[in-house]
C-alpha cells in the first residue's frame, strides 16, 4: 500500500521503477503465504476445490486491473495511469482487515535463516540475462557482443547461485525438493506455459494499439473474456483435479492455449479484433483455466505439508521469472523479425511496439505488415511452448483414471 500511494504520486521515472520494485516485495511476501495459508487449512484430497477458488478470484482481480485501466486512460487521459495505482489503497486497507479479523492465527514451525547471498546471486544473475536481451532498453536488435557478454554473465551468476544453494545450510532454493518427479514436472511447465502467456499477453497489447490503430478500452475489451474464463471456471477445475488428477486437465489446457496462440499467430494480418482476437482469447482462457489451479493444487500435493509455503514461493518465483525473460527474449525476436520484415524500408524511424507520424501510404502499410509478422513470430513460438508444456504435464503429474 506505501508503494503504491508513491507510485501514485511519483515525480519521475526513477522513482516509479524504485516503488515498482518495493511492490514486488510486499508481493513475494503475500503470494506464498495466501496458498501456505489454504495447504494448511485443508487436507491434500481437498486442496484442490479451495484453491480453485483462490485462483478464480486473483484471475479476477488480475484481469479487472488492464481493463479497469484501459477504460480509465481512455476516457480521461494520460495523467489518469496514476488512478491505476491509487486504487490499491482501498483494497489493501480491505485485505490488512480481513488478515487481521479473518484469518486464524498461524505460529511458525521451524525457523530459517534468509539465504540473503542466495538472494543476491539470483537477482543479479536474472538482471544480467534480462539486461543482454533488451538491449539497455533500446528498440532495435541488440548488437551480438552485447547479449552474449550480459547472458552469460547473468548464466555464470545463476549456476554460482545453484551451487550456493548445494551448500548453504539454510537455502532459499531447497534442491531436495525437485527430487519428485511431479514437483520438477510442475515447476518445468510452470516456466515454459507462463513463458508463453506472458509473451504473448505482453505484446499482445502493443500489436493492437501500435500497429492496428486500437484504443487502450478496445484492447481491454477484446481481452476481458480471457480473465472472466478463468475466474469462472477455476473453481471446477480445481474440483476437476481432486477427482482425476492435474495431469489431465493441464495438458488439455496447455493444449487449448497453444491452438489459441498460433490462431493468434495466423490471424495477425487481417487486424479482426473482434471476429479473432476476441474469440482466440476465450479460447485462450478456457484452456487456462483449466491449468491454473491444477497446477497450484499439483505444486502443493507433491511436498510435505512443512514444505508447502516454500513450495508456494518456489512456484511464483518460477512464473516470475518466465514472464521476466520472456518479455526481454521475446523483444528481441520482435525487433529483429520487425526490421527483417520491412526490407527494402528498414531505413524507416519505425519500431516494432511504437506508433509512427508521417509515413505515405505506402510506408504506413509496410510498418504494419512488418508488426503482424513480427507478433506471428512470438505467436507461433510460443503456441510450440505451450504443447511441450502439455507434454510435460501429461508424463510427469498424476493422472486418476
Amino acid at each position: 500500500m506505501a508503494a503504491s500511494l508513491v507510485c501514485a504520486m511519483a515525480p519521475d521515472v526513477g522513482v516509479l521503477i524504485v516503488s515498482r520494485a518495493v511492490q514486488g516485495i510486499g508481493a513475494a511476501l503475500m503470494v506464498p503465504g495466501s496458498l501456505a495459508i489454504i495447504a494448511k487449512a485443508y487436507p491434500k484430497t481437498e486442496r484442490g476445490k479451495a484453491i480453485g477458488i483462490w485462483a478464480a478470484a486473483s484471475s479476477l482481480t488480475t484481469i479487472l486491473g488492464p481493463v479497469l485501466g484501459g477504460l480509465v486512460l481512455t476516457a480521461l487521459g494520460d495523467w489518469s495511469w496514476r488512478l491505476v495505482f491509487a486504487i490499491n489503497l482501498p483494497l489493501g486497507a480491505t485485505a490488512l482487515a480481513l488478515l487481521i479479523w479473518g484469518v486464524p492465527a498461524d505460529h511458525a514451525g521451524v525457523r530459517h535463516k534468509l539465504d540473503m547471498f542466495g538472494a543476491v546471486l539470483a537477482s543479479l544473475g536474472l538482471m544480467l540475462v534480462a539486461f543482454g536481451l533488451t538491449g539497455a532498453g533500446g528498440e532495435s536488435v541488440p548488437p551480438v557482443s552485447h547479449v552474449v557478454v550480459y547472458c552469460s554473465g547473468g548464466l555464470l551468476l545463476l549456476a554460482g547461485f545453484v551451487w550456493w544453494e548445494r551448500r548453504a545450510r539454510h537455502p532459499m532454493l531447497p534442491l531436495r525438493l525437485f527430487a519428485s518427479r511431479a514437483f520438477s514436472g510442475a515447476n518445468a511447465l510452470t516456466f515454459t506455459l507462463y513463458f508463453a502467456l506472458t509473451g504473448v499477453t505482453f505484446y499482445l497489447p502493443m500489436t493492437l494499439i501500435a500497429g492496428w490503430g486500437a484504443s487502450p478500452a478496445q484492447v481491454s475489451l477484446a481481452m476481458l473474456p480471457f480473465g472472466l474464463a478463468i475466474s469462472l471456471i477455476s473453481g471446477p477445475s480445481g474440483r476437476w483435479a481432486d477427482r482425476f488428477g492435474p495431469g489431465p486437465l493441464i495438458t488439455l489446457g496447455a493444449v487449448l492455449v497453444g491452438v489459441a496462440f498460433a490462431g493468434l499467430g495466423a490471424a495477425a494480418p487481417t487486424q479482426q479484433i473482434w471476429l479473432a482476437v476476441l474469440p482466440l482469447m476465450v479460447l485462450a482462457g478456457l484452456g487456462m483455466a483449466l491449468v491454473v489451479s491444477p497446477l497450484s493444487t499439483a505444486v502443493m500435493t507433491a511436498v510435505d505439508d512443512d514444505d508447502t509455503g516454500i513450495a508456494s514461493g518456489i512456484n511464483n518465483a518460477v512464473s516470475r521469472i518466465a514472464g521476466l525473460i520472456a518479455v526481454a527474449a521475446m523483444g528481441m525476436l520482435a525487433a529483429l523479425v520487425f526490421e527483417r520484415s520491412l526490407g527494402s524500408a528498414a531505413e524507416l524511424p519505425v519500431f516494432f511496439g511504437l506508433p509512427a507520424d508521417g509515413l505515405s501510404p505506402g510506408e504506413e502499410a509496410l510498418r504494419q505488415a512488418a508488426t503482424n509478422a513480427a507478433f506471428a513470430g512470438i505467436a507461433y513460438l510460443n503456441a510450440g511452448l505451450c504443447l511441450v508444456s502439455a507434454l510435460v504435464a501429461w508424463l510427469t503429474l498424476e493422472r486418476r483414471f
